[in-house]
């Protein structure tokens, strides 16, 4: 039986950014000793995590995040290094990070206080905008943050992309990809 479904708002990444991405991904997975990569259509940037939802809280939340990001334009993002999260040694979470875009901030700010408006009590931390690549480091050895450094193949070959829009996903924890759309706000294209 599944869990109850858990959602958040994220930036979509579209197919061709979500490819080179995978395949920079893919040729680091034989060094990097993580329990679970992220499938590639699962790539995203949170913005928000709501986790439990109720459908009035889901449609409230959809009406208030449309209104405060009505006249955001599209905007380019560049993915441009990898890291980790959770002890050095031993991460729990490997990721790719993107070039700091002030407009992808403002979008946060946005999207975050509409959900804050609908009712949801969100993370405080700071926003780290990430596209999140594995999960849970297994092994044998340490992990060493200097792999990164010497095998950044992306600082080399930046990804570039168009955040064209803020998507409302739920989770499917029994299913591969586990995130499905249910709501999908564009932004402006000038």
């Amino acid at each position: 039986m599944e869990k109850n479904p858990h959602y958040f708002l994220a930036v979509r990444l579209p197919k061709e950014a979500k490819q080179l991405l995978h395949e920079k991904a893919e040729q680091l997975k034989s060094e990097l000793k993580f329990a679970r990569w992220v499938h590639p259509e699962d790539y995203h940037i949170t913005l928000a995590f709501l986790g439990n939802a109720s459908c009035s809280q889901l449609n409230r939340t959809k009406e208030l995040v449309q209104k405060n990001i009505n006249g955001t334009s599209v905007f380019s993002l560049t993915i441009q290094h990898f890291g980790t999260f959770g002890r050095k040694d031993s991460p729990r979470i490997f990721w790719a990070g993107l070039h700091k875009e002030e407009r992808l901030h403002q979008l946060r700010n946005l999207v975050f206080s509409a959900c804050e408006k609908a009712g949801f009590q969100l993370e405080t931390r700071p926003f780290s905008p990430h596209i999140t690549l594995a999960r849970k480091w297994t092994g044998s050895s340490s992990f060493s943050p200097v792999f990164l450094t010497e095998n950044n193949s992306i600082e080399k070959e930046p990804i570039t992309f168009e955040a064209k829009d803020v998507v409302l996903y739920q989770t499917h924890f029994e299913k591969t990809p586990k995130y499905e759309a249910v709501a999908t706000f564009p932004l402006l294209t000038e």
